[in-house]
């Protein structure tokens, strides 16, 4: 199969569509499911009937704006989100108002707006079929130009033109670290070696992050055509997609997306009718935080504790089963596909000078828009929170925001026109992370935030190294008298020693990231700590 092969076939499944002129899209990710989309997609099925033939109702993937779930769009078959008339806080007796009014004007007390900030100030790569196609539909996914990367790579390129683009394009690792897409691929790809491997960390552990769990709910081919490219890259004919057993939609529907894969002949042997073989395995993490880390997360895989072991050696030269391992995340595969697809200079255009493209983000905490987006590296913190998110509601001032989750830290409002990109986040004392954002009011307290994440850091330590196993332990315990206000001026001090004891001597990233939230709200909110100090 070439490029023209492809592009007849999505022709003509996206002549089937066309005998439509109108779809009704219910979002079925799991932010509108567990607010009822299942009972509204049904009731819109009924009330729908046969009357109208050239309309149908889909399951579609994410569409942003979580907080206003249920969501449905009206929409031509070939128009975006954008372009479509959106319904939110949709239930099952809104059914008969929406068919009512398909040949009519929006039903205004459902109607939102897609013009807003939310929807406008977005630039989607990753999410572009989000909210747009059938996550469980092989042939919806080739009909928006599914595979069509794939099979450039397969059919036009070598692998070492297709390491080429990615390191064109200036791709950093979405996982939290940031390290060189083209770099780390390159490196595998070195590696003298008859069996490699491919992993997709799909282990998203971060409080309030969800960003992961969504695009493997929407769009789970492009995981998979992503994986499938990179291990053409390296050489690599076996993959791992390992995902947290607490996301049950994301993992029935990614078993669903390789099985059509393979029964289409986009995996399996062969690929494409070319010499390229790969299997793909999906499997499931007990929900393990520090089996985020790509060590312990191989462990797992091969059956043991999720434990870390020391570095060097890295993965990309003893992995899994002591062979060269190429572990990525969710959103970086995501990103793979249209970079092989427009090119590395296209996706280099985009961000900052070394922060490029998109990031996707997860809106959580006192924020009126909560719900998932994605925009160019180096927008600012404001035009995120109060423009798009649409700021605090209630009338409360902003106070901070947490990045980066457990290993992050809080940054205060001075600093919200900063661009969001890897190195300026660090310069703030966080990091970028998987992408969670928790927006926090006037009312929070930061010792209580930091008590928290330290209390999480702690119960989720495996307890392999001394410093995090009993640092964490004791720094939640000083957290906790602080919060109490039965602190002294001596807990405060040996609590910044601890800190930096347990940054630097732990095993792991779960310990020596632990202190950031800790560190982070002592430098820009020490008056509350000092204000809590029982001897003051």
């Amino acid at each position: 199969m070439n490029l023209d092969d492809l592009a007849d076939l999505a022709k003509q499944y996206r002549a089937v569509d066309q005998q439509v002129t109108r779809e009704i899209r219910v979002c079925v990710a799991a932010s509108c499911q567990s607010s009822g989309a299942g009972p509204v997609q049904d009731a819109l099925v009924t009330a729908l009937g046969t009357e109208l033939p050239d309309c149908k109702v889909k399951g579609v993937g994410c569409m942003g704006l979580c907080s206003a779930g249920p969501l449905v769009a009206v929409a031509a078959p070939d128009e975006c989100l954008e372009e479509a008339t959106l319904y939110r806080d949709v239930t099952p007796a809104d059914a008969d108002d929406i068919i009512g009014t398909l040949d009519g004007a929006p039903l205004e007390r459902l109607h939102c707006p897609t013009n807003q900030p939310f929807f406008a100030r977005q630039r989607k790569i990753v999410l572009e079929h989000a909210g747009l196609i059938d996550p469980d539909s092989f042939k919806g996914y080739v009909a928006v130009g599914g595979y069509a990367g794939l099979i450039r790579a397969l059919s036009e390129m070598t692998p070492s033109d297709v390491l080429r683009e990615v390191t064109t394009s200036g791709l950093r690792g979405r996982g939290g670290g940031g390290y060189p897409t083209g770099l780390k691929w390159s490196t595998v790809a070195k590696m003298p070696a008859e069996q490699k491997y491919v992993i997709c960390n799909a282990d998203e552990g971060d409080p309030g992050a969800f960003m992961d769990r969504a695009i493997l709910e929407s769009d789970p081919h492009r995981v998979i055509e992503g994986m499938a490219i990179a291990a053409y890259a390296i050489g690599a004919n076996k993959a791992f997609v390992y995902v947290r057993a607490e996301y049950p939609l994301a993992v029935e529907r990614l078993h669903t997306a390789i099985r059509k894969a393979k029964r289409s002949g986009f995996l399996g042997n062969k690929i494409a009718d070319t010499q390229f073989n790969l299997e793909v395995e999906v499997r499931l993490g007990a929900g393990a935080f520090v089996c985020g880390e790509e060590t312990a997360l191989m462990a797992s895989i091969e059956g043991l504790r999720g434990q870390p072991r020391p570095r060097p050696p890295y993965p990309a030269e003893s992995g899994l089963w002591g062979r060269p391992t190429l572990i990525n995340n969710v959103e970086t595969f995501a990103n793979i596909a249209p970079i092989i697809r427009e090119g590395g200079d296209w996706f280099a255009a985009i961000g900052t000078e070394r922060s490029k493209g998109t990031k996707v983000f997860a809106l959580a905490g006192t924020i009126t828009n909560t719900g998932l987006i994605e925009v160019p590296m180096g927008t600012s913190l404001r035009d995120i929170i109060e423009v798009i998110g649409g700021g605090i509601p209630g009338g409360k001032a902003f106070k901070a925001v947490q990045t980066g989750g457990p290993s992050g830290g809080c940054i205060p409002s001075q600093h919200l026109d900063i661009g969001v990109d890897y190195d300026s986040l660090k310069t703030l004392g966080t990091m970028m992370g998987s992408g969670g954002m928790i927006v926090m009011d006037e009312t929070s307290s930061m010792v209580d935030v930091a008590r928290y994440f330290m209390e999480f850091c702690m119960t989720e330590s495996c307890g392999k190294c001394i410093p995090c196993r009993t640092g964490t332990q004791q720094m939640h315990s000083i957290l906790d008298r602080l919060a109490k206000s039965q602190g002294t001026r001596a807990d405060l001090l040996l609590l910044e020693e601890l800190c930096e004891v347990v940054q630097a001597t732990s095993l792991c990233g779960l310990g020596q990231t632990a202190p950031n939230p800790v560190l982070s709200t002592m430098r820009y909110f020490r008056d509350e700590y000092e204000a809590k100090l029982s001897d003051a």
